[in-house]
């Protein structure tokens, strides 16, 4: 693959920030935000932590745009992602169904990022067979993985009228979390984070209105629909925007998109793929043996 995946920015951008180095400070930023996550209840992690972290979804979200975008064997490319998500699904599924392994306080990651990519490669696909007039095809790609969750719930809701409902609602909600994932049960992106996916898809290329529209979507999804909720509670201030509603700080993931020039960098593909499944669960295990020396 040749190292540049798009044109480079003129001027000072030029020598910006290569999808290498997006990925290497998404990857930081996530670890600082599940730190957090995962060693809240100590009360030793500061809130920045989580705070910083919430750049590292955008960041991601916008390489994965460009990998697809540029990669030489898309199907190569989604199926390693959907091993990842589902291999994940599948032991979240056995956390959430089974109980098994859960933390002794009843905590269980929800880690699940690349099942949004699963959702989102499709939708991609599909885009572009309608752009290069193959609609029928591009139709189904796109409206698929978005109507799936409403399949699944009439299908949910038919098997519970069943003499068999706990198989199959086991063996449906099995589906949704590993081969087919459905984006109302992830917990780790989700709708919004979808409908930002295919914004920045849709307008790859146009670098300017790719962020204006990341910062008005995250910023209707993150701030404004949070703020309308919160307002009417009791004891409302505006300062809860910082301490409890706080998603929408990942409009800051705006500056280094900006600031990407072109270049994919190094690669390093294997150490983002290896990385995220392997710190959730290591991070995850640590924080158990924290648990109990704290007993």
């Amino acid at each position: 693959m040749s190292d540049t995946l798009s044109m480079p920015r003129r001027g000072f951008l030029r020598h910006g920030l290569t999808g290498t180095t997006l990925k290497l400070m998404a990857l930081v930023l996530m670890l600082l935000d599940h730190i957090h996550y995962f060693f809240e209840f100590t009360g030793a992690i500061p809130l920045w932590f989580s705070m910083a972290g919430r750049l590292s979804a955008p960041l991601f979200l916008f390489c994965t745009v460009e990998g697809f975008a540029h990669t030489h064997d898309r199907r190569r490319y989604f199926r390693r992602i959907w091993a990842i998500s589902a291999g994940m699904g599948l032991l979240l599924f056995l956390m959430m169904y089974a109980g098994f392994p859960v933390r002794p306080d009843g905590f269980f990651p929800l880690n699940a990022i690349f099942m949004n990519f699963v959702i989102l490669i499709p939708i991609w696909q599909g885009i572009d067979w309608v752009s290069e007039k193959r609609i029928g095809r591009g139709l189904t790609a796109i409206v698929l993985p978005l109507i799936w969750p409403f399949l699944f719930l009439l299908l949910y809701a038919a098997a519970n009228a069943t003499p068999a409902a706990w198989l199959l609602d086991s063996v449906l909600a099995a589906l949704a979390y590993t081969v087919l994932p459905a984006w109302n049960l992830i917990t780790d992106g989700g709708g919004f984070y979808i409908m930002i996916g295919i914004a920045l898809y849709l307008l790859r290329g146009r670098r300017n209105l790719q962020v204006g529209a990341f910062v008005v979507l995250t910023m209707v999804f993150h701030f404004v629909f949070p703020y309308v909720q919160l307002i009417s509670t009791p004891d409302f201030h505006l300062s809860m925007m910082f301490t409890v509603a706080y998603e929408w700080l990942g409009v800051f993931a705006a500056i280094p998109m900006l600031l990407y020039n072109g270049h994919r960098g190094a690669g390093l593909k294997k150490l983002f793929y290896i990385f995220y499944p392997t710190h959730v669960y290591l991070l995850y295990a640590i924080s158990w043996g924290v648990i109990i020396l704290m007993d």
